[in-house]
């Protein structure tokens, strides 16, 4: 995968970006408009403090409209006035313990959101091509510790999963029916646990770490023996981005799911992310909650082959390099170094 060629590609395209003022459309937006993209996003505003997205400063031609993605309308309005090259579906509910708490906001913003969008493509008909970001949890799991590809059942006993399961089977029939011989050309990607400087979502496990290191608050960890499949942001970013250029050369290779994940052939628990942690930063105020409930799976890993053959792309950091990656991050972050800078910083040290 030749990043730099991938990044000059976008150069002067005219991007829509949906979610871009959460953790990964921060980081996507930064990105695409450092090399000099025409980006349009829109998204509710930031909804944590810190913001990665406040704190990062973007060009002049960046245009960032507050709006939601059930607004049909208003997103119909942006994508006919601004005519995207490429678009890059992120908005979304993106917390399982959310989705309990709140279920019909999730499968509104999650499902309808996503109809919104390909019913929008389908009614202009415009030439695009067209990135819908979902999730790992799209895979009925079983519990038997395989990774999943990109051909098994679909399912999600939690709302948040099951809403973009729904999702899934929303895009293939969308892109069967209607968008089987058009310009519009669309694939999912299913990425794992996404980490990186700039995430203060509440019920994630990095940005729990961080706020007990350096705001003194208590870490409570939910199931410490938990396996998931974690990869630095910049990983699906660039697999993301790749995936949507090559798309628009050969749509009838790349059309469809990608699973995007980390190498690992020995999974990557919750205490073993404790454990890095503490060889970096000294973490006391911990308590152990194992969760019971079952809301949440314990075991998640994905195949990534299909995206390593065929796509030719392949993550560039182990789970452990991205967890030193990120607490550096989040260190120089609370040293007052800028998040621009420490995204191009970390941006160079992945060209390398």
């Amino acid at each position: 995968m030749d990043i730099k060629k991938i990044l000059k590609f976008y150069r002067g395209k005219r991007i829509l970006i949906t979610g871009h003022t959460g953790f990964k459309g921060s980081w996507l937006s930064y990105i695409l408009d450092y090399v000099g993209s025409e980006i349009t996003g829109f998204s509710l505003k930031p909804n944590t403090e810190p913001s990665l997205f406040k704190s990062l400063n973007f060009t002049k031609k960046f245009n960032s409209i507050i709006g939601d993605i059930r607004d049909k309308d208003k997103l119909r309005e942006i994508i006919k006035n601004f005519k995207p090259e490429f678009i890059f579906h992120l908005a979304a509910q993106p917390l399982v313990i959310e989705s309990y708490q709140n279920p019909k906001d999730t499968f509104d913003v999650n499902f309808t959101g996503t109809l919104n969008l390909l019913e929008i493509l389908r009614e202009l008909n415009i030439s695009v091509q067209v990135i819908f970001v979902t999730t790992d949890k799209v895979y009925e799991n079983l519990e038997l510790g395989v990774p999943f590809i990109e051909t098994d059942k679909l399912g999600g006993k939690d709302p948040y999963s099951a809403s973009k399961a729904a999702s899934e089977i929303l895009i293939d029939s969308y892109n069967k029916s209607f968008f089987k011989d058009s310009n519009i050309n669309i694939a999912s990607a299913r990425a794992g646990n996404v980490i990186g400087g700039g995430d203060w979502s509440q019920h994630r496990l990095l940005p729990d770490i961080i706020r007990s290191c350096f705001e003194n608050s208590e870490l409570v960890i939910r199931n410490s023996n938990s396996v998931r499949p974690w990869q630095h942001v910049l990983d699906p970013i660039l697999g993301y981005l790749d995936l949507a250029r090559k798309l628009s050369i050969n749509p009838k290779v790349f059309k469809g799911a990608w699973n995007f994940g980390p190498n690992e052939k020995t999974p990557i628990s919750v205490n073993d992310i404790i454990d890095i942690f503490k060889t970096k930063q000294e973490l006391s105020n911990i308590k152990i909650e194992d969760d019971r409930s079952n809301k949440e799976s314990k075991y998640l890993q994905l195949d990534i082959s299909k995206s390593k053959t065929i796509l030719n792309w392949k993550p560039r950091w182990s789970s452990e390099i991205a967890v030193e990656y990120t607490i550096k991050w989040y260190m120089q972050f609370y040293k007052n170094i800028s998040a621009n800078q420490l995204i191009i910083g970390d941006l160079k040290k992945y060209l390398k």
